[in-house]
């Protein structure tokens, strides 16, 4: 019998976007628990780019030990094609939408793709499938740490810095549920109207003047950014506020702990949870959250995409399309 194929985009070696080749590969089948997905759109994230360099940002005894060639991609929206064994919660036919398999190795830069039939929630019905592959990772990476790990204690006033890429244009919308009282964003000037018409309270332009210049008495700051120059927010967070890390940054931790800020680095991630999706996609569904949208390349064109992730100032996400028909659903 011949063997079932699918179009995919697979790294043959660890390196730059050009590694990513679109070629034919074998349909994954779903084992017990699993559900086959026909993937229409697949989101793009910060961990496919690091996968695809090799994890060199990761410390090597923690760093992954995947071997090229594979498949990148952990954001999905797309059909059930077919059920593994135990799986009732699913009909062939239902639109999902699931951030699969995270933390670990996922493959949805392909047409079809396989499920932890748990990792799976319902696609918004006020979403198309291009949309709803943007939401996964950053969506539950904003919902999950305001109302999971926060329990929903936000309180006072919330700073998102890069507040108009994924992670941060989704927690500026989810901080008042979490119950913030005041936004503050933070992003280039090119963003302002963006974010201005997400709901924030207050705008700072960086490159106008830098975030801890312009402000203080910050509550929580979500630092979306990271990096070596991290500490400079220091004196936004008021004593006694706390500081997220989303990616790791350098907050000179002695110098925070003297100044009464608490710092959660490494202490949290975000995992894949069907039933947190579902309750981030009633609030969409509500016209409580929007979905932005940076870019939209076709799935063959994936090299491309990450070239245009590299570059930063995102304004949202990156998705594939990988249907070449994805419906753009409601506003």
């Amino acid at each position: 019998m011949r063997t079932a194929t699918m179009r995919a985009v697979r790294l043959h070696a660890f390196g730059e976007p050009e590694q990513l080749v679109y070629e034919e590969v074998a349909r994954p089948e779903p084992g017990p628990g699993e559900v086959l997905v026909r993937v229409h759109a697949a989101g793009v994230n910060p961990p496919d780019w690091y996968a695809r360099r090799g994890f060199p940002n990761v410390p090597a005894a923690l760093r992954p030990n995947w071997t090229p060639p594979l498949v990148l991609g952990s954001d999905l929206s797309g059909v059930v094609a077919a059920l593994g064994p135990g799986v009732t919660e699913w009909r062939p036919g239902d639109e999902v939408f699931g951030l699969v398999s995270f933390p670990g190795r996922a493959s949805a830069y392909a047409q079809y793709a396989v499920s932890p039939a748990a990792h799976l929630a319902p696609r918004p019905a006020a979403l198309g499938h291009v949309e709803a592959a943007a939401v996964p990772m950053a969506g539950l990476t904003a919902y999950q740490y305001l109302f999971t790990h926060l329990r929903g204690r936000v309180g006072g006033t919330l700073m998102v810095n890069g507040a108009a890429g994924g992670v941060g244009h989704f927690a500026v919308q989810l901080a008042r549920a979490a119950g913030a009282e005041r936004v503050i964003a933070v992003a280039s000037g090119r963003h302002e109207e963006f974010l201005r018409g997400l709901g924030v309270d207050r705008f700072v332009d960086y490159t106008r003047t830098p975030a801890e210049e312009a402000v203080r008495g910050v509550d929580l700051l979500l630092d979306t950014v990271g990096g070596p120059e991290a500490h400079r927010l220091l004196p936004t967070v008021r004593r006694g506020g706390r500081i997220a890390p989303v990616f790791p940054g350098d907050y000179h931790r002695e110098r925070a702990a003297g100044l009464g800020i608490a710092l959660d680095e490494g202490m949290w991630q975000v995992r894949s949870s069907g039933s947190d999706l579902a309750e981030l996609a009633a609030l969409i569904d509500a016209g409580k959250v929007r979905v932005g949208i940076d870019s939209v390349f076709p799935l063959r064109e994936a090299a491309a995409a990450h070239v245009r992730a590299e570059q930063g100032h995102l304004q949202g996400k990156i998705v594939l399309d990988v249907a070449g028909r994805a419906s753009s659903g409601r506003r």
